[in-house]
């Protein structure tokens, strides 16, 4: 059935004569689809030339030589070769690949075919020309012969046609037949070139004398006179450029100042002109030349002049460049290297610009007094049920309004030793200090230590005694501890205010609110809001999904979404703000803490965020930054021989870490926290403290110095968790600091005690979240590896950081209390102590075995 289709497709066109050569083509598609078509070769017409008629299909003339043989007839096109028969058990991939083959095999046949008769006819074509060009020559040989003739006869009128009648009339004269012929009637030509036609021209005009060279011109032309055909007329005027290319604007320009030169002499030198130049403490050559307006060449040969060997991409110092300017009549304006940086230190606001601002209360005090649900009590909030070992770690921006619809922004700071970096910062930025008190424990280490910071910064103070509900509670015996360090509270005839409270109970809340808006009113708060803003970066982290960002708290101005900015060695564009609630804002104004995100990369606590003009700006100051850290962390300290001698001679043994933390407040507590624990006999080498999860670099660092890893709340990914595996690396997870140094603390002095082996039992996904209960809430959970078990530890984990550190309480399948759930199965759990559970979230769960240390 396919062959009598392919037959009805490829048959020929019916016709009563081959006018046409045809032939067949098969065309071969993707997914094994074929076509024959039928390609219709037309034969060469002969045109004449325009205007002449036809020429009859004539006989040819009789001439003395033998005529040429006639051409031969063109042969007929070949028939199509017959398809070979598909041989049996042929499966449709081979039949497509036999279709295809022979296409080709007929399309390169066809192709041949063709080219073989080009070449014939090619052959036939020039076979004719070389003959027609002898019959011209032998027609003007005897024309040539003739004319002769007549000249040397004597001049009788009547013999001439009585001579000329028989020459004609014998047909067996071989050879005046010819000659008589060629002068009546000139030889057929079956190929006429085609002249170009020649453009249009005026009427009057069109009378022009006929070519030198025109071989067809009548013999009588030869003689003409062509005296005139160098001379001017009116047509070749007209007619002079015509499909001549014309001359570019450059070219004429060149010809006029060229003429120009030469007949008014050299022409009057240009005035130079004198440019400011802007040079810095080092500049090449060629971009000095550049600045100058001046040729490289130039500036070199002055350099040469000096005596100084310099080519165009050496750099020369700002003397020398002073030099070159002044020789070449420019002048100079000397710049540096910190001209780049940004100074708003001098930069101060008129004070009819300025408006009040909200106040800016930092609170401070030891570690356990109560800091943080002072302010959940202020705010309303439970940020203590989340914090890990019921301890801040971090430092916290809120803002608060008050029953009065005034603004208060709040900044607690951690209360444990390690965080000194952050109680500093936060004193700094601050307008009041909240002195957090407990009033049944008294002034500890770093009450006084804030106590310090708060004198140094300079800014008032109010002393809050907290925990009033309690029965051991004894205020007064806390203002005469105050009085040590030189504090002097209104209750005693001093000038700081003294506010009894009680997180718990809401007794004194009031009372603190109204002495801070006292205090506030005194200090007379006030900024610009209509400037660029400028902010002081309270922490910073690297969040997985956000990317690089940074709690600030805007000084002055109001910073708006699409503001370009640098903060320390980093530079960014805000592409959105977020308050402390999680809202999305469009600008922050003055005293306003709120996360930025777009940075670059993750910036120290406590730089300066201000914003610029561009871009460009913005990675010119930060990459003016970034040199001068570099230069400050590669640079060597001064040395001599004692200093040498004793470094060899000491063995002091090394501590290698590497440590990850969650924000980079964290890491610098930790990092400051593991180098005081150094002593003489062995001192921490950080090598790498970072933000953010455990990467593969983390590992292959730790790996390649033997070292382990210190993860402070986050966790590795995926690669780095088979990394570990493959390498052994030693991880140490923790949420609380102190944990971290006393385990460090331990591990260096070898009194470890029992080692505590953490074995992961499985994971799981949580896919969705019930409440279970008035307060609890039930986790459905797809076990993907091992397998969970109830009474084991479990970490909860989002985006690798570590929400909450529990022990599952429930374990479910269906409606039944079980004991262990398998990978591949779906189960429910609640989990102790935590209800901050969200879709998307990780649980490992993981078993905890002491063992004896060994070293």
């Amino acid at each position: 059935m396919s062959d009598d289709n392919d037959n009805q497709r490829t048959r020929k066109p019916l016709g009563l004569k081959r006018s046409v050569d045809a032939g067949e083509v098969k065309q071969t598609f993707s997914h094994g689809r074929t076509n024959k078509v039928v390609v219709e070769v037309k034969r060469r017409r002969v045109l004449g030339k325009p205007g002449e008629a036809a020429p009859p299909p004539a006989p040819e003339p009789v001439v003395a030589a033998p005529p040429p043989p006639p051409p031969p007839p063109p042969a007929p096109a070949p028939a199509p070769k017959p398809a070979r028969p598909a041989p049996a058990g042929e499966t449709p991939q081979e039949r497509v690949k036999r279709l295809q083959l022979e296409a080709e095999e007929e399309r390169l046949r066809l192709a041949e075919e063709a080219r073989k008769r080009e070449d014939e006819e090619r052959a036939r074509a020039e076979e004719d020309e070389r003959r027609r060009a002898e019959e011209r020559a032998r027609a003007e040989e005897e024309a040539e012969r003739q004319r002769a003739e007549a000249a040397s006869a004597p001049a009788s009128p009547a013999p001439a046609p009585e001579a000329a009648a028989p020459a004609a009339a014998a047909p067996e004269a071989p050879e005046a037949a010819p000659a008589s012929s060629a002068a009546a009637v000139p030889a057929a030509r079956r190929f006429t070139p085609v002249e170009r036609p020649e453009p249009k021209r005026p009427a009057v005009l069109e009378a022009k004398p006929k070519k030198k060279d025109d071989k067809r011109a009548a013999p009588a032309d030869e003689g003409k006179d062509n005296r005139r055909s160098g001379k001017l007329t009116v047509t070749r005027a007209l007619n002079e450029d015509e499909g001549r290319r014309a001359r570019s604007l450059a070219a004429l320009k060149r010809a006029r100042e060229k003429e120009r030169r030469g007949q008014g002499g050299p022409s009057k030198p240009r005035e130079k002109q004198v440019r400011d130049v802007v040079v810095p403490e080092a500049i090449t050559v060629s971009e000095l030349a550049n600045r100058m307006a001046e040729k490289g060449a130039d500036l070199v040969k002055a350099l040469f002049n000096m005596g100084m060997m310099v080519t165009v991409n050496q750099t020369i110092d700002q003397d020398t460049a002073e030099l070159l300017v002044e020789e070449f009549g420019h002048n100079i304006t000397r710049v540096s290297a910190s001209d780049v940086d940004i100074d708003t230190s001098a930069d101060e606001d008129p004070v009819e610009t300025q408006q009040p601002r909200p106040p800016v209360v930092t609170i401070m005090g030891h570690v356990d007094h109560g800091k943080t649900s002072l302010l959940d009590a202020l705010r309303g909030t439970d940020v203590v049920k989340g914090e890990a070992g019921g301890i801040t770690q971090h430092i916290g921006a809120y803002q608060i309004t008050t029953k009065d619809k005034q603004k208060i922004t709040f900044l607690d700071t951690p209360g444990h030793a390690a965080f000194t970096e952050m109680r500093m910062r936060g004193a700094n930025v601050t307008d009041i200090v909240i002195l957090v008190v407990a009033g049944d424990d008294g002034l500890m280490p770093q009450t006084i230590e804030a106590i310090n910071h708060t004198k140094a910064a300079g800014v008032p103070m109010i002393v809050a005694i907290t925990k009033s509900d309690k029965p051991e509670f004894n205020p007064q015996k806390i203002r005469e501890r105050l009085l040590e360090h030189e504090i002097v509270v209104e209750a005693m005839s001093g000038d700081v205010q003294d506010v009894e409270v009680s997180a718990k109970t809401g007794a004194g809340l009031d009372q603190l609110i109204e002495a801070i808006g006292l205090q506030a009113e005194l200090l007379e708060l006030k900024a610009r809001p209509d400037r660029d803003a400028e902010a002081t970066v309270i922490e910073a982290q690297l969040d997985k999904g956000r990317g690089p960002v940074a709690t600030v708290l805007v000084t002055r101005g109001t910073l708006k979404r699409g503001d370009t900015f640098v903060v320390g060695t980093q530079s960014g564009k805000v592409r959105a703000i977020v308050d402390d609630k999680g809202q999305q804002l469009k600008e922050a104004g003055p005293s306003m803490p709120v996360e930025v995100l777009g940075l670059g990369g993750v910036p120290s606590a406590g730089d300066n965020l201000t914003v610029v003009e561009n871009e460009q700006r913005a990675r010119e100051v930060a990459k003016y930054r970034q040199e001068l850290a570099t230069e400050k962390r590669t640079a060597l300290a001064p040395t001599n021989f004692d200093t040498m001698f004793a470094g060899l001679a000491s063995n002091v043994i090394e501590f290698p870490v590497v440590v990850k933390a969650d924000v980079q407040g964290s890491v610098e507590a930790i990092v400051n926290a593991l180098h005081n624990l150094s002593n003489d006999e062995i001192k921490v080498r950080v090598l790498n403290a970072g933000v953010g999860a455990i990467t593969e670099s983390d590992v292959l660092l730790a790996a390649a110095s033997k070292a382990p890893i210190i993860g402070f709340n986050v966790r590795p990914n995926a690669k780095a968790r088979d990394l570990v595996k493959r390498d052994g690396v030693r991880m140490m997870y923790y949420d609380v600091i102190y944990h971290l140094t006393d385990a460090v603390a331990k591990e260096m002095a070898g009194e470890l005690g029992p080692e505590r082996i953490e074995t992961v039992v499985g994971r799981a996904e949580v896919k969705q979240v019930f409440p279970a209960g008035k307060k609890d809430k039930a986790a459905g959970l797809l076990v993907l590896e091992g397998a969970i078990r109830k009474g084991l530890f479990a970490r909860l984990t989002r985006q690798d950081v570590i929400v909450s550190a529990t022990k599952i309480a429930s374990l479910r399948r269906f409606k039944d209390d079980v004991d262990e759930v398998r990978a591949g199965l779906e189960c429910g759990v609640v989990l102790e102590d935590t209800n901050d559970i969200k879709p998307g979230d990780n649980l490992e769960v993981f078993s905890v075995e002491e063992r004896e240390r060994t070293l």
